[in-house]
């Protein structure tokens, strides 16, 4: 069976101020397509009959409408890849929603538009009527379980294996366009590149080390890698979650801890005693409903994301990435009286001696 790959769009590189912020891309451009750790991530399953694409009708100067709905079937696989990575422990819970409006992942099933899925984060810049996640083929085939797992691995922020820097891959570079030029993916040189030839760089992967077995890698058939020497004959993963996958997601989303978050006191600093990449979370209840403003100070580069309380679960509400920026995260939301909101703050690096802080007033 001729394998199929995931497309990822193509997507803008961070730009990281001039000065010290350009000292310290690493941090950010690892953790920038992260969720914080805590997130509850509410997806929804394209349905109705006015979930559709347009498309051409080739040689006939018409469209036709392509749904983005699937079978129950398919949708049953996509819940249990939710399930499996959520069953590792980890810091991040997925729930299944009935209103669009409700999730941050809306998924889609248009054959022919290929598997693909925002990466992480970026799923917050979709319109609520466009897809987050698509699959293009069938789920239910034999051996397209790893499709699910590959796509929310994504949405969990997660990039693509054999694109490491550190897998040593040697590729034979117009033997990879003609396999991908041909069926089933039809892929320009351009696309070809993006998602398969293309070298991440050292500040955007997860781990030090390549690991072959990554469900985030694919399986590539002989005669498109020269070297190292024992994947000429091809490269099969084995389409599960390895254990560096494992590793690698419980680092950045660990196990939720039960306990109450401290209060965030309107007009009263809290300071941020932070490493790379450690979060800090605190509790709001507003004495009054107005707008209030939330922000960081002090040397550092943080993401800093509101949410608010519904039967008992934290949904989001607002967010702000400093991305780098000589700036401090500065975020302004209406919070009501009576209902409770969750700050979230994620450090991805600091900088100079001065302590950080946050504040809402």
């Amino acid at each position: 069976m001729t394998a199929r790959y995931c497309s990822l769009a193509r997507t803008p590189a961070p730009a990281f101020a001039r000065g010290p912020a350009a000292e310290r891309p690493s941090a950010l451009a690892s953790g920038r397509r992260k969720w914080v750790n805590g997130t509850v991530l509410h997806y929804w399953f394209f349905g109705g009959d006015s979930d559709a694409s347009v498309i051409p009708v080739p040689g006939r100067g018409m469209t036709r409408r392509v749904s983005w709905a699937g079978t129950e079937e398919q949708r049953d696989v996509v819940r249990a890849g939710f399930r499996e990575w959520q069953d590792l422990g980890i810091g991040i819970v997925f729930a299944e929603v009935a209103d669009r409006s409700e999730a941050e992942l809306r998924i889609g099933f248009q054959a022919g538009d290929g598997s693909w899925s925002a990466v992480g984060r970026e799923a917050l810049r979709a319109g609520r009527h466009e897809r987050t996640m698509n699959f293009g083929w069938d789920l239910t085939a034999p051996g397209e379980r790893a499709t699910a797992l590959h796509q929310i691995g994504h949405a969990l922020g997660l990039l693509h294996e054999h694109q490491s820097p550190f897998a040593g891959l040697h590729w034979d570079d117009e033997a990879v366009y003609a396999e991908l030029a041909g069926p089933p993916h039809h892929w320009s040189r351009e696309r070809t590149h993006y998602n398969i030839l293309r070298k991440l760089g050292p500040d955007e992967v997860d781990a030090p080390v390549w690991d072959p077995q990554s469900i985030m890698g694919f399986p590539f058939p002989s005669g498109l890698i020269l070297e190292p020497e024992q994947y000429r004959g091809g490269l099969n993963p084995p389409g599960t979650l390895s254990a560096a996958d494992k590793e690698a997601v419980l680092r950045w989303y660990p196990p939720a801890h039960p306990q109450g978050s401290p209060a965030l006191v309107p007009f009263r600093s809290v300071p941020l005693g932070l490493g790379p990449g450690e979060q800090a979370d605190f509790r709001i209840d507003p004495p009054e409903s107005r707008t209030y403003t939330l922000g960081t100070f002090g040397d550092c580069d943080a993401v800093v994301v509101v949410f608010e309380e519904r039967d008992g679960e934290p949904r989001y509400l607002v967010g702000r990435d400093d991305g780098g920026t000589p700036h401090n995260t500065m975020i302004r939301a209406r919070l009501v009286k009576g209902r409770r909101y969750v700050v979230r703050v994620r450090l991805y690096s600091a900088r100079g001696c001065g302590g950080t802080a946050v504040m809402c007033w």
